[in-house]
């Protein structure tokens, strides 16, 4: 019983957290990538090295990490040299965005990604989180607005209650 009433409880809990089935990377991972950025031999090595350490700075949990990989990124999108490159460096993006809860810009970026290839999974799953994202965003806001409009309406009916019943016992006396 008291697993059920955990699973119940973990779940609930999974709706506000928002969690998703992305990797997170730590800040040991992005300071060996910013090593191997470092030691690069050639430019070869720096790029892929360059792309090793953004894909580690959009998947961790600190958001100054991964504003700085959106913009490593946006930086070097221009110097892509194949639609695969692209691509990737789009991808990355969409994820940078929906880590920082930019999730119009992730949708677009998706979209385009997968103007380039169709049926490649990792955006579409990242597509279906985006979507779901949105949506239980969405479901928590209108929760907020009614129970706002809620307490609004009792407030209300509870000021009227009393100047009512202020006003029918000065009419009494």
């Amino acid at each position: 019983m008291d697993s059920h009433v955990g699973k119940f409880f973990d779940s609930v809990g999974s709706i506000f957290r928002g969690s998703d089935t992305l990797p997170w990377c730590d800040r040991d991972i992005i300071a060996g990538c910013e090593n191997e950025v470092a030691e690069a031999a050639n430019e070869e090595q720096k790029n892929e090295s360059l792309m090793r350490l953004s894909w580690a700075l959009v998947h961790s949990r600190q958001p100054e990490d991964v504003n700085r990989g959106i913009g490593m990124l946006q930086a070097s999108l221009d110097r892509s040299t194949s639609p695969l490159q692209t691509r990737e460096k789009l991808y990355l993006l969409a994820v940078g965005h929906y880590r920082t809860g930019d999730y119009t810009r992730s949708r677009q970026l998706l979209e385009t990604c997968l103007e380039i290839q169709p049926d490649w999974r990792q955006a579409l799953t990242l597509q279906r989180l985006v979507e779901d994202k949105t949506r239980r965003d969405g479901m928590i806001g209108m929760a907020i607005v009614t129970g706002a409009f809620g307490l609004v309406g009792l407030v209300a009916g509870g000021i009227i209650a009393a100047a009512s019943s202020s006003s029918s016992s000065s009419r009494k006396k």
